[in-house]
């Protein structure tokens, strides 16, 4: 049998070390799951995971050009036993937040938004002198009180 990157086997541990386990595969083949590929928690000894003479599923994620076979435990698992549950979506807020991000530019000609250059300069311009007169009044009341 011809062994092919993404291919999940039957395998028997014959060997642990610090960095991993050895597996024999089928037709005398053996290749090495990393410690890193053992399970999807920190792994800080193999032996916690895995005995010498266990039998267990293992996936082929790489053949070297030297014929070397690395493995995986974690990647052999059902998809829906070793996917980590996602972060949530922030919930969206209309209300500003801190660091005065920019708000959506308002629509100047009605609802197709085709307002001229000169009118979207003009908002920025005007945007754009708020935001470095609040800036100047802030720094100016911050070296007003250390100077105290």
């Amino acid at each position: 049998m011809q062994l092919q990157v993404g291919m999940v086997l039957e395998g028997k541990v014959t060997g642990i070390t610090k960095f991993g386990a050895f597996v024999a595969l089928p037709d005398g083949k053996s290749g090495l799951v990393h410690i890193s590929e053992i399970a999807n928690t920190f792994v800080n000894d193999v032996h916690d995971y895995v005995q010498d003479g266990q039998t267990m599923k293992v996936k082929i994620i790489g053949i070297g050009d030297d014929g070397k076979i690395n493995l995986s435990i974690k990647k052999a698992e059902a998809p829906e036993q070793s996917a980590r549950p996602g972060r949530p979506p922030r919930p969206y807020s209309d209300r500003p937040r801190p660091g005065g991000f920019r708000q959506p530019m308002p629509r100047a000609n009605g609802p197709t938004g085709d307002a001229s250059f000169e009118d979207k300069l003009k908002h920025f311009m005007q945007e754009s002198d708020s935001r470095m007169a609040d800036n100047k009044m802030y720094a100016d009341h911050r070296t007003r009180r250390r100077s105290r």
